[in-house]
C-alpha cells in the first residue's frame, strides 16, 4: 500500500509543479467565451489553452463582472493573472498587454428614425451611453468630446436607457452590439465605425515576463498558422458561433410549444370527428366555410386594390383598341398630353402601345414634360394587352448631368497639367535669357561710363548712360523674379493635376501645403483678406500632398463664395494639440443652417446648382481625409460665418 501511494505522489508531482496561467472571463455569449453544460469554451479561452501548451502552463478559467476583472487586473495580489478587453488603436492601457489578437471596432446606436452619426461633431449636446472601463471609455479618456456622457456598467444597460428615452445614443462595441440588437428591434445601427480596436491580453505590470511568455507563443501560433485556423474556426463566414446554452433552451421551449399545439390539435380533430359523426349538418358548414374564404378573397382583392392606387408611379392596362381598362389614376394624364415628349423632342402618341402588341417585345423609354423627366415602360401582357408604368426620374436625370459635369472637370484638369507643361517652356527660355542680360549688364558697364566721357551727350533710350543701365538692371531682375514666379505657380498646377497613387504616402508638411494652395487661389482670394497663422516648426503628417492641397483649394474657394456679397476675412492657421495636427480655415460669410449642414458632404447636393456648383467638392473632400484616418470638424452659423478643422495624426518622427 506504501508503494503504491508512493508510486502515485512521484506520477503527480509533475502535474502539481506546473506553473498556471488565471484567465478571467466575463463574457456569455459567443463566440469570444462563454459557458455550455458547465464547459467554458470561446476563442479566447481555446487561444489562451493553446499558449498554455506552449508555455508549459495550466490555464485556469475563473468567471467574473466586467466591472471586478479591470478592478482586479490592476491588483497585483489579485488571483486574476490575465483578462481579455479591447484596446483602442494606437493606444495601449496603463498594463502589461499582448500583441493585438483580433479586430473590432465601436459605433453609435440609435433608435429607428433618429438621424444617423455621421462623425463625432454629430454627438454634440447629445446625451451618450458609454461603458466604464471598455475600450471605448479608454478612448475618450484622450479624445474630450462635447456630449453630455452617461456612465453605464454594461452595454445592454445603454440600450434600455436609450428605449426608455434616458439617452440619446449608445457608443458600444460591435460584438457585444450585434448580440444585442435581435433583443431590441427598436434599436438600431446609425454610424461607421467611430473608433478601430483590437482585443488584447492584458495583465498588472508586476507580470511583464508571463506577458513576454505569451506575446512569444502568441507570435509562434501565428507564424505557425494555427492561429488562422483558430480565427477561421470561430469568426470563419457562414460559421459564426451562438450561444448553444439560449439554443438548446428555446429548441427545448419551441419543443414544448409544438407538443402542446399537437395535442390540442389531436383533441380538436377527435371532437370534429366526433360531432360529424353525430351531426349531420357538414354541408352546412362547407356552406359557411365557403362564405367566409369568399370575404377572405374579397378582402384581399381589395388590400391589393389601394396598394396599387397607393403607388407613387402611374400603372395604367391599355388593350388593342387603346382603351385604359385599369389605372391608378397617378399621373394618366401624360398619356394623352401633348407636352409629353421623348428626349429626342419627338411627342409621345399612345399608338406605340400597338407596336409593343405586334412585336411582343417591351419598350422602355426616357420621357420629358415641362421641366420634369420621366421613364416609361410598356409591357405586353396577356389578351391582347399591356400594361404601361411611368416613373418620375428628374432626380436620377440631374445626378447624371453632374456625374457627366465631374467627368468635364477631371478632362480639365489633365487639360491643365498639359497647358502647364508648355507654359514651363518659354518661361525657362526667358528666365535663361535674362540672367544672360544680367551678366551682359555687368560687362558693358564700364564700356559704357567710357564712351560716356568721350561723347558726354550720348543718351540710352533717351535716358542718361548711368540712370539707363540702373533702370536695366531692375528690369531684367523683375523680369527674372516674375519668371520664376511663374515657373512655381504652373509647377503647384502641375502637382494639383498629377494623377497620383493612395498607397504611396510620404511626409507632408502642412504649412508648404497651406502656402501651396495659397498661391493656387490666389486670383480668387485677392478681393478677400486672408490672414495665415501657421505653428513653427510646421506640423508634418503621413498623406499624399497632391490630395491634400486639393483639399485646402476647395476649402478656400468655398470660404471665397461664402463672402461673395462683400469683402471677407478669411484664417488659415496650422498648429498642434492633444499629439494631433490640426488644419483649420474660418470665414466671416453666409453660413449654412442645421439642414445644409446635414447634407454637405453628400454628394452632388448643392446650394449653388444656379452658379455651377456640382456638390462633389465637400464629398471628395471628406473621402480624402477618411482615406489618411483624419476627422473634418465643421462649424457654421447662419449670418456669421463657418471654421473647418482637419485633424490629422503626427507623422511619427524619424
Amino acid at each position: 500500500m506504501k508503494t503504491l501511494l508512493l508510486l502515485l505522489i512521484i506520477i503527480t508531482m509533475p502535474v502539481l509543479a506546473q506553473d498556471s496561467i488565471v484567465l478571467g472571463v466575463h463574457s456569455k455569449t459567443a463566440p469570444l467565451e462563454w459557458r455550455n453544460n458547465g464547459v467554458d469554451q470561446g476563442f479566447n479561452i481555446e487561444l489562451m489553452d493553446r499558449i498554455g501548451q506552449l508555455t508549459n502552463k495550466r490555464i485556469i478559467v475563473r468567471r467574473k463582472s466586467f466591472q471586478q476583472l479591470v478592478k482586479d487586473v490592476h491588483d497585483p495580489d489579485s488571483d486574476i493573472d490575465v483578462i481579455t478587453v479591447v484596446s483602442p488603436v494606437n493606444m495601449d492601457r496603463k498594463l502589461a498587454q499582448s500583441d493585438p489578437i483580433y479586430a473590432t471596432h465601436a459605433k453609435a446606436y440609435t433608435l429607428q428614425g433618429k438621424a444617423l452619426i455621421n462623425n463625432w461633431a454629430d454627438l454634440v449636446g447629445k446625451r451618450v451611453a458609454i461603458k466604464n472601463g471598455a475600450f471605448v471609455d479608454v478612448f475618450l479618456s484622450d479624445h474630450l468630446q462635447n456630449f453630455d456622457r452617461v456612465d453605464v456598467d454594461l452595454y445592454e444597460t445603454g440600450f434600455q436607457l436609450l428605449i426608455k428615452n434616458q439617452v440619446d445614443v449608445v457608443i458600444a462595441e460591435s460584438f457585444v452590439a450585434r448580440r444585442l440588437l435581435p433583443l431590441y428591434p427598436s434599436v438600431r445601427s446609425s454610424s461607421d465605425a467611430l473608433i478601430f480596436g483590437a482585443f488584447n491580453f492584458v495583465a498588472n505590470e508586476t507580470k511583464t515576463e508571463l506577458m513576454y511568455q505569451i506575446n512569444e507563443a502568441l507570435r509562434q501560433l501565428k507564424l505557425s498558422g494555427e492561429y488562422d485556423k483558430l480565427v477561421n474556426k470561430w469568426f470563419g463566414t457562414g460559421r459564426e458561433k451562438v450561444d448553444l446554452t439560449s439554443s438548446e433552451k428555446r429548441m427545448f421551449a419551441l419543443a414544448i410549444l409544438v407538443a402542446i399545439m399537437s395535442a390540442i390539435g389531436m383533441i380538436f380533430t377527435g371532437f370534429i370527428s366526433a360531432s360529424l359523426r353525430r351531426h349531420t349538418k357538414a354541408l352546412d358548414a362547407e356552406l359557411i366555410q365557403r362564405k367566409r374564404i369568399e370575404v377572405e378573397i374579397s378582402e384581399l382583392s381589395q388590400q391589393f386594390q389601394s396598394v396599387l392606387d397607393g403607388l407613387p408611379n402611374g400603372v395604367t392596362i391599355v388593350n388593342q383598341e387603346l382603351q385604359h381598362l385599369w389605372s391608378n389614376d397617378n399621373n394618366i394624364h401624360l398619356l394623352d398630353s401633348d407636352g409629353f415628349y421623348y428626349v429626342d423632342n419627338n411627342v409621345f402618341k399612345l399608338k406605340a402601345v400597338l407596336e409593343v402588341l405586334s412585336t411582343q417585345k417591351s419598350l422602355t423609354a426616357d420621357m420629358r414634360y415641362q421641366q420634369q423627366f420621366w421613364q416609361l415602360q410598356i409591357h405586353p401582357i396577356a389578351n391582347n394587352q399591356v400594361v404601361i408604368l411611368l416613373e418620375e426620374s428628374t432626380e436620377q436625370h440631374r445626378l447624371r448631368q453632374a456625374n457627366e459635369e465631374a467627368s468635364r472637370l477631371a478632362s480639365l484638369g489633365e487639360l491643365s497639367a498639359g497647358i502647364a507643361h508648355e507654359i514651363n517652356n518659354p518661361t525657362g527660355l526667358i528666365v535663361h535669357a535674362v540672367s544672360l542680360f544680367t551678366a551682359a549688364m555687368k560687362d558693358l558697364t564700364p564700356a559704357a561710363r567710357q564712351y560716356q566721357k568721350q561723347n558726354p551727350f550720348w543718351l540710352i533710350a533717351g535716358l542718361n548712360p548711368d540712370i539707363a543701365i540702373e533702370e536695366l538692371q531692375y528690369s531684367c531682375g523683375s523680369i527674372e523674379e516674375g519668371a520664376k514666379r511663374i515657373s512655381r505657380i504652373v509647377n503647384d498646377l502641375k502637382c494639383y493635376a498629377m494623377p497620383h497613387i493612395a498607397d504611396q504616402y510620404t511626409r507632408v508638411s502642412l504649412n508648404d501645403v497651406v502656402q501651396v494652395a495659397q498661391r493656387l487661389t490666389a486670383n480668387q482670394t485677392k478681393s478677400h483678406q486672408i490672414s495665415t497663422l501657421l505653428c513653427q516648426p510646421s506640423p508634418s503628417i503621413t498623406g499624399d500632398a497632391q490630395q491634400l492641397h486639393q483639399v485646402l483649394i476647395n476649402l478656400i474657394q468655398n470660404a471665397c463664395n461664402a463672402c461673395s456679397t462683400q469683402p471677407g476675412s478669411i484664417v488659415i492657421e496650422t498648429h498642434v494639440a492633444n499629439n494631433m495636427a490640426i488644419l483649420s480655415i474660418k470665414d466671416n460669410g453666409c453660413g449654412m443652417g442645421s439642414a445644409t449642414l446635414k447634407r454637405i458632404t453628400e454628394p452632388f447636393f448643392t446650394t449653388r446648382r444656379n452658379e455651377g456648383g456640382s456638390g462633389l467638392g465637400l464629398s471628395v473632400c471628406s473621402k480624402i481625409i477618411k482615406e489618411h484616418q483624419g476627422e473634418m470638424q465643421i462649424q457654421s452659423t447662419l449670418g456669421k460665418g463657418t471654421q473647418i478643422r482637419l485633424i490629422f495624426a503626427l507623422a511619427q518622427q524619424d
